[in-house]
């Protein structure tokens, strides 16, 4: 929550209602159902599997005022007006049509609620030491998305999206991932070395011909030896908007 959603903290209090959107294994969810408890808390997700390891998590951790369900955010079955806050960390970048994902989220927060949103823009995403290697990972990451209709720079359009989706008073603002002390980049260098080879994108980047195998493997290495790196430094920016109805 602290370093993902620190704009929407201010507004959340007890006894408020929230739908997380995209809530994947419910981390955020869950820190979300602590702060607004006795307040529900409804995290949905595309897919069923990361859903079993929120509840087995919220079951673990003694959180009660939290659900979750399987749903698509194009087509949210929650009736206008069913929130007080609506968020999303990390959703819209995936999506073909963020805009109408938006409106849904802009129907179901009720009057003098908020609507949340967070997403990365990896096109000013930054390293040291340098490393062509992991220029490749970059220009490879946004062919795959650009090519599956999504936009990974999709922190610097929130605002315009939000404007497009009909929202009228919206406050953007912006933060940053900075991943450099030695526990982060072993997390973050070794996600990517295994994602980059054992993933949907990794599948697709081979079928898109954005990339060869021997060029994931090229990319696998850098993340490791980036992670093991003394001097390694990496960061990504992040847009926010926060929607006022």
């Amino acid at each position: 929550m602290a370093n993902s959603a620190a704009y929407l903290a201010p507004e959340l209090t007890a006894g408020l209602t929230v739908l997380d959107v995209g809530c994947g294994p419910g981390t955020i969810t869950i820190d979300l159902a602590r702060m607004v408890a006795p307040g529900m808390v409804l995290g949905i997700d595309s897919a069923r599997a990361p859903l079993e390891q929120a509840r087995k998590t919220a079951t673990r951790e003694g959180i009660t005022n939290v659900s979750f369900e399987q749903a698509d955010v194009l087509a949210l079955q929650a009736e206008n007006g069913s929130f007080d806050v609506v968020h999303a960390h990390q959703v819209l970048l995936h999506l073909k049509d963020p805009v109408a994902a938006l409106r849904e989220l802009l129907r179901v927060a009720r009057p003098g609620g908020v609507v949340a949103a967070r997403d990365t823009d990896y096109a000013a995403a930054m390293w040291w030491p340098p490393d062509p290697r992991l220029d490749l990972w970059l220009k490879v990451y946004r062919d795959v998305a650009h090519a599956n209709g999504s936009e990974p720079d999709a922190g610097r359009r929130l605002l315009s999206w939000a404007h497009a989706a009909g929202a009228k008073n919206v406050i953007p603002s912006a933060s940053i991932w900075c991943h450099s002390t030695p526990v982060e980049r072993q997390w973050w260098g070794g996600m990517w070395a295994e994602r980059i080879l054992n993933s949907r994108i990794a599948e697709q980047a081979i079928e898109g011909g954005h990339a060869s195998p021997a060029d994931l493997e090229v990319i696998s290495v850098a993340w490791r030896e980036w992670a093991r790196h003394p001097d390694g430094w990496f960061a990504i920016p992040h847009g926010e908007i926060l929607c006022r109805l």
